[in-house]
């Protein structure tokens, strides 16, 4: 298990290729500018990527810049530049086999922007987090192994505003620089460990939920936290809030969590189930620097949903197959299952939800001999070797 900075001698010693001085990068922001990049892919089988998203400042994500080493070459692409044309570039890119760092967010995303998918990945998270590590962010692991700081500045940025600056270009140019030999590192302790096949099973998986994109909004969103306790007057209110909540978001184009968060609209509709007046409701209500412009359409809001019956309300989903409760057996089992997972986990170093989730759990719980449909084969290897689930 990798515990400590290896020091740069030794890892010279062990074989792993350090890049030893800062990256230069080519920014890529004109139409027709995509040569280069297009020509260095070619001549590589394997490219790491990375994505710039401005899902903090705007209430559709977008990609803002895609950053690529290709071979010692990197690119940063202006994702937003007027006229740049990104097809071939998606054309060429779905042969290669792909470096990436908690690649889940970028897969869906770049899914839902062009439907690309990989042919293949190696995400360096998947596999920090399956050597047991304590501390699996991108910028953790450079400074563990290679002395690298990240500017933080650079992860609470707002990537879509132009000009970028050349300190956030040289911070996306650093965020795949290492990424090939980090993927050094942690491939030789996985295949020390014999844990090599459980990343590619892992990847393999990241790229199938990718291509499944961003889940589509519901008529049912509005139902956060503890919705279910609620009746009558606080359904009403919640979903009334709600939807004020992303009417503001969209006209602001902000995230919803900028125009207020959960807890405001749950103390709300919790106030409303007690019987609280309008203006008791309003009484505590604060928005920050947008409270004057914001606090009328709220107020109208509030006094909407308590004039609303809760019966026209949309109806909640149907009970998934998959929650329905458990029988006194089939809890016993989960208690055991979960047991084993637990003592296997232990033994390993990593975290027990890798072998499988609470969801999971359930699931193996109720039709155990399913166990290949819910878990991927190296954590079915190990709970099968386990009592609970051993074949008698």
């Amino acid at each position: 298990m990798i515990s400590r900075l290896i020091p740069t001698p030794l890892r010279r010693l062990l074989g792993v290729k350090v890049p030893s001085t800062p990256p230069t990068y080519l920014l890529l922001d004109q139409p027709g500018s995509l040569a280069p990049l297009l020509a260095a892919l070619k001549a590589v089988d394997e490219v790491a990527l990375d994505t710039e998203a401005d899902n903090m400042y705007h209430y559709k994500t977008r990609v803002c810049l895609l950053q690529f080493l290709v071979g010692r070459e990197v690119f940063l692409v202006d994702v937003l530049a007027p006229g740049i044309d990104l097809g071939a570039l998606w054309r060429e890119l779905a042969g290669k086999h792909l470096i990436m760092h908690g690649s889940d967010f970028d897969l869906r995303l770049l899914h839902d922007l062009c439907g690309f998918q990989p042919k293949s990945i190696f995400d360096t998270m998947l596999a920090a987090q399956l050597l047991g590590l304590q501390r699996i962010g991108l910028a953790s692991l450079l400074e563990q192994h290679f002395g690298v700081a990240l500017d933080k500045d650079g992860q609470k940025a707002n990537w879509s505003r132009r000009p970028l600056t050349p300190k956030l270009l040289s911070y996306a140019a650093l965020d795949v620089w290492h990424l090939p030999a980090l993927r050094d590192i942690l491939q030789r302790e996985l295949k020390k460990l014999g844990r090599l096949p459980w990343v590619q099973q892992q990847c393999a998986a990241q790229i199938a939920a990718g291509a499944e994109g961003f889940a589509p909004p519901t008529d049912n969103d509005w139902r956060i936290g503890r919705s279910e306790r609620l009746r009558g007057p606080g359904l009403t209110v919640l979903h009334a809030v709600w939807h004020w909540r992303e009417a503001q978001a969209q006209r602001l184009d902000t995230p919803p969590f900028k125009v207020c968060g959960n807890a405001l609209l749950l103390k709300l509709a919790e106030a409303a189930e007690h019987g609280d007046t309008e203006q008791e409701l309003l009484a505590s209500v604060h928005l920050g620097k947008r409270h004057p412009r914001l606090f009328p359409s709220l107020a109208a809001a509030v006094r909407a949903g308590l004039e609303r019956d809760p019966t026209t309300l949309p109806r909640r989903p149907g009970r998934d197959p998959n929650h329905l409760s458990l029988t006194h057996a089939e809890v016993a089992l989960q208690d055991r299952i979960r047991a084993d997972r637990d003592r296997v986990a232990k033994k390993l170093g990593i975290e027990a939800t890798l072998i499988a989730n609470r969801s999971q759990l359930a699931r193996i719980a109720r039709t155990p001999r399913q166990l290949d449909r819910v878990l991927l084969p190296w954590q079915c290897d190990l709970l099968q070797a386990e009592p609970a689930l051993k074949p008698s």
